[in-house]
């Protein structure tokens, strides 16, 4: 099994090196940066998009329930989450020309 990480220090330690290789996975690093790669970015924009953008929670309580709820309903689909955070290797020409158009 391959572990892609984000470099973070506490993933890079050796102590997390070992048990992964003691667990048989092969832990590779991401270079510096590359939310593309690494979908957890991903993630966290999708929750901004639907849950914190415009908005302002008058408590923590109402800003938990809310994210809260978030996770609750993208788990009832784990295959749109995963179409919708899985990597993109090639190009759509006609996304690109949406996004590019003069």
């Amino acid at each position: 099994m391959v572990v892609l990480g984000d470099n973070a220090p506490w993933h890079t330690a050796g102590l997390v090196q070992r048990a992964g290789a003691d667990l048989g996975f092969e832990l590779i690093g991401l270079s510096t940066y590359s939310p593309d790669l690494n979908t957890i970015e991903g993630l966290w924009k999708w929750m901004r998009e639907e849950v914190t953008r415009l908005q302002c929670y008058e408590t923590m309580r109402g800003l938990f329930d809310v994210c809260k709820a978030f996770v609750d309903r993208i788990n009832q689909d784990p295959l749109g989450v995963v179409n919708r955070l899985w990597p993109r290797f090639e190009l759509d020409p006609e996304l690109e020309k949406l996004r590019f158009s003069t």
